[in-house]
């Protein structure tokens, strides 16, 4: 659909086709761009001498043409470098993301990660998965918890809600019983970023599905405890995340 379509040759393109959301967090942005390009691990910048950097798509709109630019910029020595991508003419901003990062691929300036010799994912977008996975103190959870600070709240870090039950919680509001798990995006099957492998992809389905099947186990465990459960995406912003866990705190 060209913008002539959109009707932008007589107005400047709408905001919704080119600006992030007001307020979205760096973590939402980088989810953003994840997304548009299918997964980080295809956000990859060559730099030469197997060095690599995370690229990431800006938009810019001119008002003498109505047209929206798409560059690609990245981090090279501590500086911000960029490189005109071309143009885009959907009518959302995910949309044209999509096509920035397409036509990146497409031009050569952008490759996916590439598996280290000794690697034993199966591909670049399980060993992506893989290493983004952290038992605790992750980049989400650091955000949450921040979050919930800034609210004047204070809770239990990593911690059993209860003793005897082997189930582990991110946060835990002790007096007011709710138990917090923010759950990786390929691990536990976000409907929005989980892919499934497509080597060994019976194991990778099992192992998803299993804990897919304890997640609702250790809910209905902890509910039968008189416990309030609240889970949250890794890729949600913090501070909708931490809405949540403050309406059940309310509740």
């Amino acid at each position: 659909m060209t913008s002539t379509q959109h009707g932008w040759s007589d107005q400047l393109p709408p905001e919704r086709a080119w600006k992030p959301r007001p307020g979205m967090s760096r973590a939402a942005r980088s989810a953003e761009q994840d997304r548009a390009a299918g997964g980080r691990h295809r956000r990859v910048v060559a730099l030469g001498d197997d060095r690599q950097a995370t690229g990431s798509i800006a938009f810019r709109v001119y008002r003498r043409t109505r047209r929206i630019r798409a560059y690609l910029r990245w981090s090279e020595g501590g500086r911000t470098r960029e490189r005109y991508v071309g143009e885009v003419n959907s009518a959302t901003r995910a949309a044209n993301l999509a096509q920035a990062w397409a036509t990146a691929r497409a031009a050569g300036f952008v490759r996916d990660e590439v598996l280290p010799a000794d690697s034993k994912a199966s591909s670049t977008a399980v060993r992506a998965a893989m290493t983004a996975n952290k038992a605790r103190d992750t980049k989400p959870e650091r955000l949450l918890r921040s979050a919930l600070y800034r609210q004047g709240l204070r809770y239990r870090v990593n911690v059993r809600p209860v003793p005897d039950l082997r189930r582990t919680a991110d946060l835990v509001f002790t007096k007011a019983r709710v138990a917090v798990f923010v759950d990786g995006c390929y691990w536990h099957g976000c409907p929005d970023h989980y892919r499934p492998a497509i080597k060994r992809s019976d194991f990778w389905q099992e192992k998803i599905q299993g804990n897919k099947a304890r997640d609702a186990d250790t809910d209905a465990r902890l509910r039968e405890q008189g416990w309030i459960v609240v889970r949250v995406w890794e890729h949600e912003n913090p501070d909708v995340a931490a809405a949540k866990v403050i309406a059940a705190l309310g509740a």
